[in-house]
């Protein structure tokens, strides 16, 4: 099956108003830049993301975000988008701040199908006994608190009960793609877009190399196309520097 589709606006039109999407990408790397530009034009809005942070200003889902089009996001971090901090001090979006490796965990569980599982990350902080302010309200006070979580003790030690994550949605970006959907990553561009793309209940992904199916070997799949609905060709993405630093 010829997953390809010619345009970004094509690849994006499903996604509606309180959607759920995972978003690959770590800062500035492997961002599905082209899908979020084209999902921003698209219009929808009061969007729940799930992504390590949201972009910087300007940049990837940081353009999502100071157009107000994000309600709610999970993820875990905050810092180097003023934006992102501005609106969560504000009470303009609600923040459910996750850490990193139990993120990455539950987009993993939610696409091998697994409701929930138990990890010793946040024992005995607020993650497990809860009171983090996911919202603020306008005056400055706390409108929503985090809820405590279950833990239970293993062979003698504390662990934190974490739900999976399977959103309505994942963007991708994949280095190289064929029209079957199956996807190879590039080096630190592969970060969370695996599990990304595992995760969404529809997922759509964009591909510097677009190959015809039987040229990607079995042995380099980093995800299988049964994964994903939707390819999206993109040979000249812009991929920017976060931090360039010269010795």
């Amino acid at each position: 099956m010829d997953k390809t589709v010619a345009t970004a606006a094509e690849a994006v039109g499903d996604i509606t108003d309180g959607s759920s999407l995972a978003v690959g990408g770590f800062g500035m790397c492997g961002v599905p830049t082209v899908l979020i530009a084209a999902l921003l034009e698209q219009g929808a809005r009061d969007l729940e993301t799930i992504s390590n942070n949201l972009g910087v200003d300007g940049f990837g889902l940081g353009t999502l975000l100071s157009a107000g089009r994000i309600r709610r996001t999970i993820g875990s971090y905050i810092g180097n988008n003023k934006e992102f901090a501005r609106q969560y001090l504000a009470g303009d979006i609600e923040v459910e701040l996750t850490p990193q490796g139990t993120l990455a965990e539950r987009l993993r569980a939610g696409g091998s199908g697994i409701p929930a599982f138990y990890t010793p990350a946040g024992v005995g902080t607020l993650v497990a006994e809860g009171g983090l302010p996911w919202r603020y309200a306008p005056d400055g006070s706390v409108a929503v608190l985090s809820p405590p979580k279950e833990v239970r003790t293993f062979d003698g030690a504390d662990y934190v009960l974490e739900r999976a994550l399977a959103p309505d949605f994942a963007l991708v970006h994949a280095w190289k793609g064929d029209r079957h959907g199956n996807l190879v990553y590039r080096r630190s561009a592969r970060n969370f877009n695996p599990d990304a793309a595992a995760a969404g209940r529809f997922t759509i992904a964009q591909v510097e190399h677009l190959v015809e199916p039987g040229e990607i070997d079995a042995d380099d799949v980093h995800t299988p196309g049964i994964h994903v609905e939707r390819v999206l060709h993109v040979p000249d993405v812009d991929k920017p520097i976060e931090f360039r630093t010269v010795c």
